[in-house]
């Protein structure tokens, strides 16, 4: 298990003085960012080899969002490596050792030569040690999407939407979701399933659907391909 400790940020909250969804994503993609880097695995190491590591899958359970100034550990290991994919899970905890959300990612191994998914060889994950699977409820990695779906303005993708590899960051398309739910609409667990990436200059058609409390929020393409389908429950 990897981990790092930080306290929350007034950057990282809303106006109830709780972290938000995105700096719970951000954190879990700083933590496994560190991890690589640390085992001479990151960005310099994938640049070189003309690999990139992208999101397939998010699933988050959170049991509470953290406070303004609260001290919280960071943790996330790998799990398994099969084919093109790794599957890594992540846990936050509060300065008691309780769990305040935990979550189960899968990522595809891609050659950025060609854009195409590659086989996960030894050396790519020498250094990674996999560790037992966190005991949770596991969600399927795809999402179906609901056929009464609503579409509403799009928007552009700016700059600041942007990540390293030249596309939307995944922890972006959640930010954006966001603003689709009702005002005090209280996440419990969020899934994501990222279909293609969306880069700077593409026009977001978002297309939300409400069914027993469950919003599901499609960020598609101006020809209604889904970038990201998105899944919020309470």
């Amino acid at each position: 298990m990897y981990s790092f400790n930080s306290r929350v940020r007034y950057s990282e909250v809303g106006k109830d003085k709780k972290m938000d969804l995105y700096s719970i994503i951000n954190y879990f993609q700083d933590c496994s960012t560190f991890h690589s880097e640390d085992i001479g695995k990151g960005l310099e190491y994938l640049e070189k080899n003309k690999r990139v590591w992208l999101m397939s899958a998010w699933q988050i359970i959170v049991d509470r969002f953290p406070t303004l100034g609260e001290s919280i550990t960071i943790s996330t290991w790998a799990y398994d490596f099969k084919s093109m994919y790794g599957y890594r899970n992540f846990m936050i905890t509060d300065a008691n050792n309780q769990v305040v959300a935990v979550a189960n990612s899968v990522w595809v191994y891609m050659d950025t030569e060609n854009s195409r998914p590659v086989k996960v060889l030894a050396d790519n994950i020498s250094g990674y040690i996999s560790e037992e699977k966190l005991d949770m409820e596991y969600a399927p990695r795809k999402i179906v999407i609901p056929t009464n779906l609503t579409a509403l303005e799009g928007f552009p993708v700016i700059r600041s939407n942007i990540d390293t590899n030249n596309h939307v960051n995944n922890g972006q398309y959640i930010k954006m979701a966001e603003e689709f739910l009702p005002t005090g609409y209280r996440i419990k667990q969020m899934r994501a399933e990222y279909r293609m990436s969306a880069v700077l200059g593409d026009i977001i058609i978002p297309m939300i659907c409400s069914e027993n409390n469950t919003y599901t929020v499609v960020l598609a393409s101006m020809d209604g391909k889904p970038f990201t389908i998105i899944e919020f429950k309470q």
